[in-house]
């Protein structure tokens, strides 16, 4: 299976319906994401990501989120979608998903989890909830990872609180709640997808002006 890697930055659109693919997701593009998630417990989902993957998927990367079962994997390839984010890790699922050439993240709490991603063959994990455990714990964590392995704060980051988690070691986030929520007008997610991509560009800004790599 050739590398992949996923965008620093994905957009969480839980609860999102079909009818609203094309109001926020070009929105979202424009701002300057290029992974965005689709979580199964949204209404309709398999609708929203068969239309996001037919008439965005040549820009950005469109995945799914909430993935629970091998069965789900296989039906999401079936749609071209090309991420898998799960919040535990479950390594049938990691297997299957890597099986049919897809990204695959799944979620992690504790090395121990962490780990059994890593068996099945993960080399992106979800930090998930970041917020409760912080970059305190990003920082500890990372020691025992293998640098291999790209680690993404999901759950609670804000525009404040992104940089932090980057500069603890982080490859990126997954940004939910705090960008998009169901119903919200497409004006908001704009804004917050701005804020986001702004606050992004801030922490790479000086160090790729110190010849730094991230």
């Amino acid at each position: 299976m050739k590398t992949m890697t996923i965008a620093p930055l994905v957009a969480i659109l839980r609860g999102i319906r079909p009818e609203e693919i094309d109001s926020h997701l070009p929105l979202l593009i424009e701002a300057g994401f290029t992974a965005i998630e689709i979580p199964l417990n949204s209404p309709d989902w398999e609708t929203s990501i068969g239309h996001a993957v037919s008439a965005y998927g040549d820009r950005v990367t469109i995945g799914a989120g909430t993935v629970l079962s091998v069965d789900n994997v296989d039906r999401l390839a079936a749609l071209g979608c090309r991420l898998i984010i799960s919040p535990n890790s479950n390594p049938a699922v990691i297997r299957r998903a890597l099986h049919h050439d897809m990204q695959a993240m799944p979620g992690c709490a504790t090395p121990g989890e962490a780990f059994i991603a890593i068996e099945a063959g993960a080399r992106q994990l979800k930090l998930f909830p970041a917020s409760f455990f912080g970059p305190d714990y990003v920082r500890a964590l990372k020691t025992v990872l293998p640098t291999s392995v790209a680690l993404f704060a999901v759950g609670g980051v804000t525009p404040e609180t992104l940089p932090r988690y980057l500069a603890a070691g982080c490859a990126g986030a997954g940004i939910g709640g705090e960008l998009y929520r169901a119903g919200q007008p497409a004006e908001q997610t704009q804004r917050q997808a701005l804020a986001f991509i702004a606050a992004h560009q801030r922490f790479i800004t000086p160090s790729q002006q110190n010849g730094k790599s991230i």
